[in-house]
């Protein structure tokens, strides 16, 4: 009996096969960076960042909102649908006439899922 226990034991605790992690399918917004430093900037210096991105996925994407948390801070967005395996861009007008530090979000809507949230930041001096 004992030698039976012996032999069957190894084999109950033998690790099983780990199961691949599903693909996920759908459009992908994938972004480069999500923070642009302004740095230290001259007033009425130039207000314009892009954020870059890719849809990572296998059906097209589209962006269907970008909200600042500021009316200082304007985003323009593709209004067409993203291929996939492309790249655009998400350009943000900040309004440097505005002295002070710069901290800003903005956030992406799109049919990718989850919002996601960029940030500026930086100075504006006089």
């Amino acid at each position: 009996m004992f030698l039976v226990v012996l032999l069957i034991v190894p084999f109950v605790f033998q690790a099983q096969p780990s199961k691949p992690e599903p693909k996920k399918t759908g459009p992908q917004l994938t972004f480069d960076m999500v923070t642009i430093d302004y740095g230290t900037i001259q007033k009425n210096a130039d207000p314009v960042r892009r954020f870059t991105f890719k849809n990572t996925g296998d059906t097209p994407l589209l962006i269907t909102d970008a909200k600042a948390s500021c009316g200082c801070t304007v985003p323009k967005f593709p209004t067409e649908a993203i291929a996939s395996g492309a790249t655009s861009e998400i350009e943000v007008r900040y309004d440097t006439k505005r002295v002070g530090l710069i901290n800003k979000s903005i956030t992406i809507t799109s049919n990718a899922g989850e919002p996601v949230v960029l940030h500026i930041t930086g100075e504006v001096k006089e």
